[in-house]
């Protein structure tokens, strides 16, 4: 079986975004509306922009599937960009181009070190790759790999614990329902918490301003020994790191009590272990279900901090990066804050690295050898060790 991988294609304002996943087993079942379910989710959230107005994401599969179900071949997904019907005259692949180049870069932003890097004298060369309307497809992919753990008995859910400082009370929160729909804006379980980050982002909107915030992402059901403590590159806390790096504005990224771990003794920390029923068990999960580089069996646990979007209403200063001289940045159509649509892609990189170890543990080129291949081994170590099994 091939290693599991994706890469996207697209420009935020060009005809379409293309992912193409490969290394999928045959027959996964899919439907279409579970994926665009998925990419509702990511355009909704309080503070969200105008372009959330104009496209309704949709996905069309175009290889891979016959019938509902996986062939084993790239699964190639797409989306179309309504809003192109506006912009083909500046986002045309050939023709020439219309409209005024972009020469006001963004502070926070690729555009500077973008058209440096690349030799380009039009920012809009650098930010329509570089925006977050890429992870539209990351979001897709995420839907197809969901799908695929939760044959497993594997779940990936998330939601938002902080908006521009204001943080949700935890003992607040019923941890069971994370993941339910609750009717909520922000993608947030503490109601109370939720009307003060609106009362927020309405006066940061106010100010031409943005907010960033955290979200938390969980994993449940995932078995012990995913990833691997042999090689620096197999680690599973470090790939998820990564991912959960590679969204737009991310800044910072923890596993359990994170940061924490830096100030609290040893004691406080470890997650001591206990027998019970002839299981191995834990009563707390500072660890955020990840030892050495491998799941331990408890729910991963993971964090991200989101920087406010670069993009103001009111803008910073900058340079022309044409004339060099001092000039207010750009301004494009944009969210006052976007951390619960940074959460969904949260969800989304976390079950495509969570699947793709699945893969590398328990092969199989047909869904059926990786459910038996995973059966076998939780038997193997389930009488023993497994609290979960």
């Amino acid at each position: 079986m091939s290693e599991l991988r994706f890469m996207t294609a697209g420009e935020s304002h060009g005809p379409r975004l293309t992912a193409i996943l490969e290394g999928l087993p045959a027959g996964l079942k899919l439907e279409k509306e579970d994926i665009d379910k998925e990419l509702a989710r990511r355009q909704q959230g309080y503070g969200r922009g105008g372009r959330m107005k104009i496209e309704t994401d949709k996905v069309e599969v175009l290889s891979g599937m016959r019938f509902h179900e996986t062939l084993g071949g790239p699964l190639t997904l797409q989306v179309i960009n309504k809003d192109f019907a506006n912009w083909n005259g500046r986002m045309a692949a050939f023709g020439e181009p219309e409209g005024e180049k972009v020469t006001a870069a963004r502070p926070g932003h690729a555009d500077l070190t973008g058209i440096l890097k690349y030799d380009r004298q039009d920012v809009r060369d650098i930010l329509e790759r570089s925006s977050a309307r890429e992870t539209t497809m990351r979001v897709a992919v995420g839907a197809v790999c969901k799908a695929f753990l939760k044959e497993l008995g594997i779940k990936v859910v998330s939601h938002v614990v902080n908006i521009g400082g204001v943080a949700v009370d935890m003992s607040k929160i019923d941890m069971s329902k994370i993941g339910e729909d609750v009717g909520s804006e922000l993608n947030c379980y503490d109601s109370e918490a939720e009307g003060k980050m609106k009362a927020r982002i309405d006066k940061a909107k106010a100010a031409g301003d943005t907010l960033g915030g955290i979200f938390e992402v969980i994993v449940q059901g995932a078995p012990v020994g995913l990833g691997s403590h042999i090689q620096w590159d197999r680690r599973l806390d470090a790939r998820l790191s990564a991912a959960m790096m590679s969204i737009q504005a991310i800044k910072g990224v923890e596993i359990g009590a994170g940061f924490a771990c830096a100030v609290l003794p040893g004691s406080q920390i470890h997650d001591e272990i206990f027998l019970a029923d002839g299981r191995v068990q834990r009563k707390t999960n500072r660890a955020g279900g990840l030892e050495g580089g491998m799941t331990n069996g408890e729910n991963i646990v993971l964090r991200a901090a989101m920087k406010p979007i670069p993009t103001l209403m009111t803008p910073l200063k900058s340079i022309d990066i044409e004339s060099r001289e001092a000039v207010l940045a750009c301004k494009e159509r944009s969210d006052t804050c976007a951390v619960s649509a940074a959460s969904v892609v949260g969800e989304a990189m976390t079950a495509f690295v969570v699947a793709q170890a699945v893969c590398e543990k328990f092969g199989g080129d047909a869904l059926k050898d990786v459910k038996a291949a995973m059966a076998a081994y939780n038997k193997r170590i389930g009488k023993d060790w497994c609290a979960h099994a």
